[in-house]
């Protein structure tokens, strides 16, 4: 492959990924919410016959404001919609190296350095074919990149997740609930460029399959658990799509005199 980094190819992606986002959000306004996310991130990556690089260090932060535009009561249930809007900023790590000294790639760093923006439509819609306790949910996102170290402007990147979910469980007082259900994810990855010069074929598309579940365990605490598997990608040279993807989270939400907190991770 063209442009290598101690023959690790500069649009090489990690072979194994974790992310844990600390999630402090405020609802300082109706239908609005000012969030903070500060991520930690554990990017290895992998070739046979070679030692295992990476490491782990701070991401990327993003600052985002949340506007819900929409909300319609009725007796099959709610519907509302909201897009969010905000930077991501370059306080990850950009100088990890491999066992032979030189920098990893841009592509392998916990923080590309660049100056990113995150923008977003959410819309959920309760009581699916006249079911109050079915749940269509789409989540639509892309982050906009700049050029960052390494003269390297990552491609930029759109995922869009849909959730069908059914209700089994749902305490009398509205306290306790479970949801379970099919999701489908399609995530496209345009082209990185280095130096200008773009990288052919190291973009692509990658469709997910896989099951979620969301639990509400008291009023303002939820715990939630993803599962997905590439169902098809497509195929360019250096192109490297996601085969696997686990999620976990907790949300606790929280009063602080006259505001209302929500941390998640």
């Amino acid at each position: 492959m063209p442009g290598i980094s101690g023959g690790i190819p500069a649009t090489a992606r990690p072979t194994f990924s974790h992310e844990g986002d600390f999630n402090f959000t405020w609802g300082f306004r109706r239908n609005f919410d000012l969030a903070v996310l500060v991520p930690v991130v554990t990017n290895h990556f992998r070739m046979a016959g070679a030692p295992t690089v990476g490491g782990t260090s701070l991401g990327d932060a993003m600052l985002l404001v949340k506007y819900r535009f929409y909300r319609r009561d009725s007796q099959r249930g709610t519907t509302q919609a909201s897009f969010t809007l905000g930077p991501k900023v370059p306080t990850g790590r950009t100088d990890l190296g491999s066992g032979s000294g030189l920098p990893l790639p841009a592509s392998l760093q916990p923080g590309p350095g660049s100056a990113d923006l995150f923008a977003a439509a959410n819309w959920t819609y309760t009581g699916l074919f006249n079911f109050k306790r079915l749940v269509a949910d789409e989540d639509f996102h892309a982050l906009f990149r700049s050029e960052g170290t390494q003269a390297t402007r990552l491609g930029s990147d759109f995922e869009s997740r849909f959730w069908l979910s059914y209700r089994p469980y749902e305490s009398k007082d509205g306290a306790r609930e479970w949801f379970i259900g099919p999701a489908l994810t399609w995530l496209h990855s345009q082209d990185d460029r280095i130096r200008g010069v773009t990288q052919k074929g190291s973009g692509g598309d990658v469709l997910l399959t896989g099951i979620t579940t969301y639990v509400g365990l008291r009023p303002g605490m939820h715990v939630w658990l993803g599962i997905d598997w590439d169902a098809a990608h497509s195929t360019g040279a250096s192109f490297m799509p996601v085969r696997r993807h686990f999620s976990f989270g907790i949300t606790q939400q929280f009063r602080m005199r006259f505001f209302l907190m929500t941390c998640a991770f």
